[in-house]
């Protein structure tokens, strides 16, 4: 068994197919099919499952992944030490951020350390915090920002950016404008515009209403925060977003920008900057970690 075998079944479960791994690994498709097979053969077990779409592991095949992940970092944390003995930081770090967020949220400091560390591979996905959680869980990112209305799920750790409330905000010339407040079950009686499930503002609406014993109608889904507020404005529904997304150049730039209701009972939901228990496993991760708690 080599490394290459372990490198190319990750890859492979994790671009989906094999065609997709060869082309992230820069070889040809044919050579990560032989040396699959060459690994199944000294291992005496199918370790993938080639569907007409996609390919996913066996019950061996899962087995074999914690392992061969291991490796895999525990090659890259030696040559991480090696370069580290040189004054180089080098290795690679992935950092997830839920896709509601501004681009401001981590554009800067993420570039500014890509920018001053060259020989560091730095990755940036965009996913839901349900998603980024499993992402975090599961090794292949090292660092998040997701919103979360609760406690930090199992396995991670974190620290607290900001907490806000979310606001229910409706068209300018909507009856509710004049408002001062709307009640959850207002709110639920007139189609509802917000962030698609496994967000966490979602989570934290749908927990809230639910707790009222409501359920919300929600109209639109969208994971981008201006085109809530931009339906909003227009009155086709009421957008329900944290207060300081009101405050975006975007929405300020609108002719007639949307109102804000406070709900009542409140309804908050938190910016986490999160990790694994236990601390980012490479030294450029432990670094770029390090420069955002700083900021």
């Amino acid at each position: 068994m080599e490394l290459r075998h372990l490198r190319y079944l990750v890859a492979t479960v994790d671009a989906g197919t094999v065609t997709a791994a060869a082309e992230q690994l820069h070889v040809a498709q044919p050579g990560v099919s032989a040396q699959l097979r060459q690994l199944e053969r000294e291992l005496g077990e199918t370790l993938l499952e080639r569907g007409p779409r996609a390919v996913v592991p066996t019950e061996a095949g899962r087995a074999v992944l914690p392992h061969a992940r291991a490796a895999l970092a525990a090659v890259e944390a030696a040559r991480d030490a090696v370069a580290g003995l040189r004054g180089l930081l080098r290795g690679r770090v992935s950092v997830g951020m839920a896709s509601s967020l501004p681009d401001t949220v981590l554009a800067d400091p993420v570039g500014d350390f890509a920018a001053a560390h060259p020989a560091v591979e730095v990755t940036l996905r965009e996913g839901t915090t349900d998603e980024l959680v499993d992402e975090l869980r599961a090794g292949r990112v090292d660092l998040a920002v997701i919103g979360l209305p609760g406690a930090l799920p199992d396995g991670l750790t974190g620290h607290r950016l900001i907490e806000a409330e979310l606001v229910a905000a409706v068209a300018a010339d909507d009856e509710l404008a004049g408002r001062s407040e709307l009640t959850l079950p207002e709110l639920v009686r007139r189609p509802v515009i917000c962030l698609p499930r496994g967000h966490g503002l979602r989570t934290a609406l749908d927990t809230a209403v639910a707790a009222q014993g409501l359920t919300a109608r929600v109209r639109f889904e969208s994971g981008s925060m201006s085109l809530l507020l931009r339906l909003a404005a227009r009155g086709a529904g009421i957008a329900v977003v944290p207060a300081p997304a009101l405050q975006a150049a975007a929405v300020r730039a609108l002719d007639r920008p949307p109102v804000a209701l406070p709900l009542r009972p409140a309804v908050r939901t938190r910016l986490h900057l999160v990790w694994r228990a236990g601390g980012p496993g490479g030294p450029a991760a432990r670094a770029l970690l390090e420069q955002l708690l700083e900021r």
